[in-house]
């Protein structure tokens, strides 16, 4: 250690019977002690020590400070090796002697009493056998010959120390009498006493906690509160913080006192006094303190008259009185500009206030959580509507404070207030574990063993729905092989003999002619169905084409690209992002490539100057140009069979006409190049035929070229090279 500053870690010290660790710090200017329940700084000056003792304790070696006003600090846990660091940095800093104690051991009950400063010490003979600590004592009455002591109680002590007796048998001294015993005690008790005027009093304050209206009279030591039902005294020795909190409406203002020990009525234990007060209520106070005491007691912190609002004016009085700073909020905003986020902890609404510090939350129950104290901090997805989260808190010894029902539009600004004061964030339930990097990825996340049986019908109606796409797909290679020329010589085959006259229906037939008749009109509507059919499949077929993305065509045509040619340059925004993708990463270590690439675009269009990016694009852009040009020039020749064809939809050169039901159509009424019928006999018998026929082969003619405009304006330069190269593929095949 260092010659000039002693440091223990792991130092205790008691207060009120309950042994409260912390770390112990001695340096030339004083000693200093950090509590680590309450996170306070207690700091004695070099000047006020009197004496140091050493003596041995339950938990090691004691070490003993006696101030000069009477106060005492204890401070136990000491190794018997670091008596002789103490004694010399004592002596050297604080030109102190460390007095060793020898404790009585023998355990008789009668002795003599000794008042030393603050304490009651017993003494056996020439050792102390025990000391009682006269600040300790809440109350002290007196018997025929005995005094009694009642002591405080502390919560945080295993166990509590509730009477003591002495018994002071009947003697001629006056030195060791009941009465004088009894003045002693009570010069050093902490006893509360109601005696001379207050320095001002409130009169129907509202209170959270305890709930009432309570008149309030502010003493020199103490504060009172006196209600219908209960009275209050909070000695200023036991007020750990001030806090001065905005409510949410802006129209109150909530005045908030920690207290160690709480207030105690019962079994119900208050560690909070909370005010409330209305900004717009205004007050006049005379102060009943002399001139002198204001400037030399509060260094003039406090006038004789006070005016202003009623929250400002008891803050600045506890303030001036307690000794302690007031803690406001900070710098957070949620999403509507407030210093509160709404939010409920178990079945009670309240409000939670991020501090510089810690956080608080009021009201019902009042808690303070110090970031010293914090071991993680969780976002989970509520338990009810999407709409909110949860923000869980953990402490170091396993505490944990759920607040749920936060608005979810109150998430980004909580997540980067947690992540500037460095807290660890740790999600649990979540399907990503680890830190929450994104919002969507905190409200979208599912949990993995949870059934969801919505979520199960949605994949089934979806995989039914995909069968059917597939289905249709097939249907629609099918009709892509359909060839009309091939199967307008099918048909020309199947009645290649010319019908004779006797034939038909006119002459009536024969049974045979009627079988013939039969089947020839089971054939037509077969023609028909399929006519229909065909015009359904062109529908699916079109409406599944642009459904496709367009990357399903690239697939293949990648497959065949020329290595040699050049590639193409990368966009402005391409060449930004490779130069600032790895601070990126080092600025965001927790995001995946879709984190950084969403990351990216929101700065990138921020961005207000892009014009160097741009200029750099335009220079790749020509060299990009240059080198197609020389590459155009320097590809060989392709054989002239393997010449690209452009594919082009023409209308069948063989047509069915449709025929009302219940008609039969005989040969001469299906057209082909090839037909022998002459055209005048075709027109006589059939002229409603031709015209619908006409007017089929014109929609699906203009459908056609309405499908090569629609592939032409979507087909840039490249892709007309790719289908080139395709189509010369498909004539190899064929």
């Amino acid at each position: 250690m260092a010659g000039d500053v002693l440091e223990y870690p792991d130092i205790a010290q008691e207060v009120k019977g309950a042994m409260n660790g912390g770390r112990l710090k001695l340096s030339s200017q004083g000693v200093l002690f950090k509590n680590n329940k309450t996170g306070i700084v207690e700091q004695i000056r070099a000047e006020d020590i009197e004496v140091g003792k050493w003596l041995r304790a339950a938990r090691g070696y004691e070490l003993k400070l006696f101030m000069k006003n009477g106060t005492v600090f204890k401070y136990d846990g000491f190794k018997d090796t670091d008596r002789a660091d103490l004694a010399d940095f004592l002596k050297k800093q604080y030109s102190v002697e460390l007095e060793d104690v020898e404790l009585s051991i023998k355990g008789w009950n009668w002795g003599s009493a000794q008042f030393n400063g603050s304490e009651l010490d017993f003494r056996i003979g020439s050792r102390s056998a025990f000391n009682v600590p006269l600040g300790n004592v809440s109350h002290t009455t007196t018997g025929k010959n005995e005094v009694i002591l009642e002591f405080h109680q502390n919560d945080d002590a295993e166990v509590s120390l509730m009477e003591m007796r002495f018994y002071i048998p009947p003697s001629e001294n006056s030195d060791t009498s009941l009465e004088t015993f009894h003045q002693n005690v009570m010069a050093k008790a902490d006893i509360i006493q109601a005696t001379g005027d207050a320095i001002t009093s409130l009169d129907q304050i509202p209170c959270l906690t305890p709930r009432g209206r309570y008149d309030i009279k502010i003493f020199p030591t103490f504060l009172q509160l006196h209600g219908k039902t209960f009275d209050y005294k909070i000695p200023y020795t036991t007020v750990l913080r001030l806090f001065l909190l905005p409510h949410k409406d802006q129209r109150q203002m909530l005045f908030v006192v920690s207290l160690d020990p709480p207030i105690v009525q019962g079994q119900t234990r208050y560690h909070f006094l909370i005010m409330s007060f209305s900004k717009e209520e205004t007050i006049s106070l005379d102060l009943n303190i002399a001139e002198e005491d204001l400037e030399q007691k509060y260094d003039g912190k406090l006038q004789k008259e006070m005016v202003g609002p009623i929250f400002e004016i008891v803050s600045r009085l506890m303030k001036a009185l307690v000794a302690r700073k007031i803690t406001v909020p900070g710098s957070f905003k949620d999403s509507k500009g407030h210093q509160a986020i709404t939010c409920s902890y178990k079945s009670n609404s309240g409000y939670l206030y991020p501090l510089e510090r810690g956080f608080m939350y009021v009201h019902k129950p009042p808690i303070h959580v110090r970031f010293d104290e914090v071991a993680c901090v969780n976002f989970a997805r509520g338990t009810g509507s999407t709409r909110y989260f949860d923000f869980e808190i953990e402490r170091k010894n396993g505490d944990v404070f759920v607040f749920s029902s936060i608005e979810k539009d109150d998430y980004s600004s909580l997540y980067e207030f947690v992540s500037n004061k460095k807290l660890r964030v740790k999600n649990r339930g979540m399907k990503h574990k680890g830190k929450a990097k994104d919002y969507d990825e905190l409200f979208d996340s599912d949990d993995e063993g949870m059934h969801d049986a919505y979520l199960e019908q949605m994949k089934a109606e979806g995989r039914e729905k995909a069968d059917d796409d597939d289905d249709g797909d097939s249907d629609s290679s099918s009709d892509e092989d359909f060839n009309p020329d091939q199967s307008a010589s099918d048909v020309a085959e199947e009645y290649d003999s010319n019908p004779s006259p006797s034939s038909g229906s006119e002459t009536g037939g024969t049974k045979s002619d009627e079988e013939d008749q039969d089947y020839e009109a089971k054939e037509e509507g077969e023609i028909e169905t399929q006519k229909e059919v065909k015009k359904r499949k062109k529908k699916e077929k079109k409406a599944t084409s642009e459904r496709k993305p367009k990357t399903q065509k690239k697939k293949k045509k990648k497959q065949n690209e020329d290595p040699n040619k050049p590639k193409r340059p990368a966009s402005g925004y391409m060449l930004w992002l490779n130069e600032t993708r790895s601070k990126l990463k080092e600025k965001y270590p927790d995001f995946g490539v879709a984190d950084i690439a969403k990351k990216a675009g929101e700065i990138w269009n921020k961005l207000d100057n892009k014009e160097e990016w741009k200029e750099k694009a335009n220079v790749l852009k020509e060299k990009y140009q240059e080198q197609m040009k020389v590459y155009n020039e320097n590809r060989p020749d392709e054989p002239p069979e393997k010449k690209p064809k452009k594919k082009s939809k023409k209308p069948p050169t063989t047509t069915v006409s449709p025929k009302k039901q219940g008609s039969f159509k005989s040969k001469e009424y299906i057209s082909s190049e090839d037909s022998s019928a002459s055209e005048e006999e075709n027109k006589s018998k059939g002229e409603e035929e031709e015209e619908e026929k006409k007017s089929e082969v014109s929609e699906e003619a203009e459908a056609s070229e309405k499908e090569e405009k629609e592939e032409d304006v979507e087909m840039d330069e490249e892709e007309e090279e790719e289908a080139d190269a395709d189509a010369e593929d498909d004539d190899d095949d064929e």
